[in-house]
C-alpha cells in the first residue's frame, strides 16, 4: 500500500501516521510560493503546524514543514531550500501566523538564518547572544506599559523590534550580552525573578515578571539551561536499544508517549508492522501514563490551594496507578516497555485482570474525591476565572493537547491523526471552553474517565495469549528518506521526525514536545492576574522543562 500521494506542484498530503517519503519526492517550493502556501493552509483554524525545521544537506539548508489538517486526517508536507553559507535572510512566517515564532527562533538559533520582521527573536535554548545581533533593546520595540501585545494577546504583534540580524551563535561568549528580557518602565512598576531552579521539580527555568503592584503585566519564561543534545545522540547512537532508551528519557513523565512516537517512526522506516495486540498494549500503557499524571496533577492543584484532603487522596491513587505499571514492566513510569517491533513484557491475562481490579478501585475513589473537589466553594473560588486563555489565543500560539482543548480548540492526535490501536477506535476528544484553571482541572477528570473506559475496552477486546514478539533492534532504514511520527501524550502532541542519508543512516533527528508550544499559554494565562496566582496557573499546565531543553 502506498503511504503517500504525489502531486507534481502541490505539496504531499498523506493520511497515515506515521509516514515515510523519499527525499527526492518532497516538493521543493520557491520561498515566496512556500510562504503563500503556509498562509493559505493556516488560514483554516483546523490546520496547524506540527514541525518546521531545517536540515543541512551539503551546501544547502533544506527546510521541512508539515501542516496537520485536523478535519480530514491529512498531513501536508512541503519544503524550500536555501544556501547554507552565508546564512539566508527570509521573510518571517510569524508575521502571518504567530504560531511559527518558536520554530523560526529555533531555526535561527541553530543555523543563523535571519527572519526579517520576526517580532520576538530570542533564544529558545541558548542563554546569550552576540552583541551585534541587534537585540540589545530589552523592550523589543514594545513600549506600551501593558506589554504592547494587543494582537489577540498573542504577544507578538510589533514587527519593528529591530531584531533583523538573528546570527547570534554562541561561538564567542566574550562578545555576548545577557538574555534581553522585555521590560516595562513606569511608576509602580517592578520586576520579580523566580528561578533559575524550580523549587518543586528541581529543574532549571527562569521566570521574569513585570508587575504593577500585585498584578502581572507580563511574564517572560527563559528555558534551555540544560540543553542535553538529545537530537544529536539519536544520530550518533546506531543501536536500536540505545535509541529506545534515549526516547524514553526525553521527558521522564512522558516516557511512554515519547517512546511510542519514536518506535512507530522507526517501524515505519524499517517496514515493521506491529501486531494488533502489540498496538493495543502500547495504547494501554499510554493511557495509564495519562491517568497517572492527570491524577497526580489533580493532587498538585489541590496542594497549591491548600486543600490537603484532595491532595493526599489523589497522591495515593496515583501511586496505585504507577505501581500497576511497575507490576507489568518493572518500572513505574513504563521505561523498558515500548520497544521497536515487539516487547520484552507482553501483557498476560493475569496482568490484565490485575489492571481491571486496580483501575476499578481507582475509578471509584477518584470519582468520590473529584465530586468533593468540584463542589467545594473554596476550591471553585480559586479555580474559576483564574488564568483564562481564549480559543483565539490558543489557536494563534499553536497550543496543543490539553492546553488547547481546555480553551475550546479541538486538537487531539488520537482523533485527528490516529496511531497504533487508535486507528480502529473512533476517539472523541474532551473539549471545554472556559480556558481557566477550572477547565484544565476538569479536563483532567474527564480524560481520566475516558482513559479508564478505553483501557477496559482494549483489555476485554484483545487476546493476550501467544502474543510474544521479541523487539527488533537491528533494523535497516531506507536511504534518502523523510519520516514523521505523531503521538498524543498526556500533555499533547508529540512529534518525532528523521531524515536518512544515502547509506540509510539517520542524518537528522527532530523531536518536538508539547511544551514547545504551550509555555506561551502559561505566559498569557497569568497576564492581569495576581502574582500569587502564578503557582496555580503554572501547575494547571504542568509543562516540561526537560522536554523543551532538548
Amino acid at each position: 500500500m502506498t503511504l503517500f500521494h504525489h502531486f507534481t506542484i502541490s505539496p504531499f498530503m498523506v493520511t497515515s501516521n506515521p509516514f515515510v517519503v523519499p527525499l527526492a519526492d518532497v516538493p521543493v517550493l520557491a520561498y515566496p510560493e512556500f510562504v503563500n502556501k503556509i498562509k493559505e493552509l493556516t488560514a483554516d483554524e483546523r490546520c496547524h503546524c506540527v514541525t518546521y525545521h531545517a536540515v543541512p544537506l551539503g551546501a544547502v539548508l533544506k527546510f521541512f514543514c508539515c501542516i496537520a489538517s485536523d478535519h480530514n486526517h491529512g498531513l501536508i508536507l512541503l519544503s524550500h531550500e536555501q544556501q547554507a553559507t552565508p546564512p539566508p535572510s527570509l521573510e518571517s512566517l510569524t508575521l502571518h501566523h504567530p504560531s511559527f515564532h518558536m520554530y523560526e527562533r529555533e531555526i535561527s538559533e541553530q543555523w543563523g538564518v535571519q527572519f526579517e520582521g520576526h517580532p520576538w527573536m530570542k533564544p529558545v535554548r541558548s542563554h546569550f547572544m552576540d552583541a551585534g545581533c541587534g537585540m540589545q533593546d530589552a523592550g523589543c520595540g514594545m513600549q506600551d506599559a501593558g506589554c504592547g501585545m494587543q494582537d489577540a494577546g498573542c504577544g507578538m504583534q510589533d514587527a519593528g523590534c529591530g531584531m533583523q540580524d538573528a546570527g547570534y551563535r554562541m561561538q564567542d561568549l566574550a562578545s555576548c550580552v545577557p538574555y534581553p528580557f522585555y521590560s516595562i518602565e513606569g511608576e509602580g512598576i517592578h520586576e520579580v525573578g523566580v528561578g533559575p531552579i524550580h523549587a518543586g521539580v528541581i529543574e532549571p527555568g527562569y521566570f521574569r515578571f513585570c508587575c504593577k503592584g500585585e498584578k502581572v503585566l507580563h511574564l517572560e519564561i527563559q528555558l534551555g539551561f540544560q540543553h542535553k543534545g538529545i537530537e544529536k545522540l539519536f544520530i550518533v547512537k546506531r543501536s536500536g536499544i540505545q535509541r529506545a532508551v534515549l526516547a524514553e528519557s526525553i521527558a521522564g513523565d512522558t516516557a511512554v508517549g515519547h517512546s511510542i512516537a519514536h518506535v512507530q517512526l522507526m517501524e515505519a522506516l524499517a517496514g515493521i508492522r506491529p501486531s494488533e495486540t502489540l498496538q493495543a498494549e502500547r495504547i494501554i500503557a499510554l493511557e495509564m501514563e495519562r491517568i497517572a499524571v492527570h491524577i497526580g496533577d489533580t493532587a498538585a492543584l489541590c496542594t497549591d490551594i491548600a486543600y490537603q484532603f484532595g491532595q493526599v487522596v489523589n497522591e495515593a491513587l496515583r501511586t496505585i496507578v504507577i505501581n500497576t505499571t511497575q507490576s507489568w514492566c518493572g518500572n513505574r513510569f513504563g521505561k523498558g516497555l515500548i520497544r521497536t517491533g515487539g516487547s520484552h513484557y507482553p501483557l498476560t491475562r493475569e496482568l490484565a485482570d490485575l489492571y481491571l481490579a486496580n483501575l476499578k478501585e481507582v475509578e471509584e475513589r477518584y470519582n468520590q474525591i473529584t465530586r468533593e473537589i468540584f463542589t467545594n466553594p473554596s476550591v471553585l473560588s480559586r479555580f474559576e476565572g483564574i488564568g483564562k486563555v481564549s480559543a483565539h489565543q490558543a489557536g494563534l500560539i499553536g497550543a496543543v493537547g490539553m492546553a488547547a482543548r481546555s480553551s475550546g480548540v479541538k486538537r487531539d492526535i488520537r482523533s485527528s491523526h490516529p496511531f497504533q490501536a487508535f486507528s480502529k477506535i473512533n476517539y472523541e476528544p474532551v473539549t471545554l471552553h472556559q480556558g481557566d484553571v477550572w477547565a484544565r482541572a476538569m479536563l483532567r477528570k474527564l480524560e481520566v474517565e475516558k482513559s479508564l473506559q478505553l483501557i477496559r475496552d482494549l483489555i476485554r477486546g484483545t487476546d493476550f495469549q501467544n502474543n510474544h514478539t521479541a523487539p527488533q533492534y537491528d533494523y535497516t532504514l531506507p536511504v534518502s528518506s523523510f519520516a514523521l511520527s505523531l503521538a498524543e501524550g498526556w500533555r499533547g502532541e508529540i512529534m518525532h521526525s528523521a531524515v536518512t542519508d544515502e547509506e540509510g543512516n539517520i542524518l537528522h533527528y527532530k523531536v518536538k514536545d508539547p511544551s514547545f508550544h504551550n509555555w506561551m499559554a502559561l505566559a498569557l494565562a497569568v497576564r492581569n492576574q495576581e502574582i500569587s496566582d502564578f503557582p496555580l496557573c503554572n501547575k494547571s499546565y504542568n509543562l516540561s522543562y526537560c522536554g523543551n531543553d532538548l
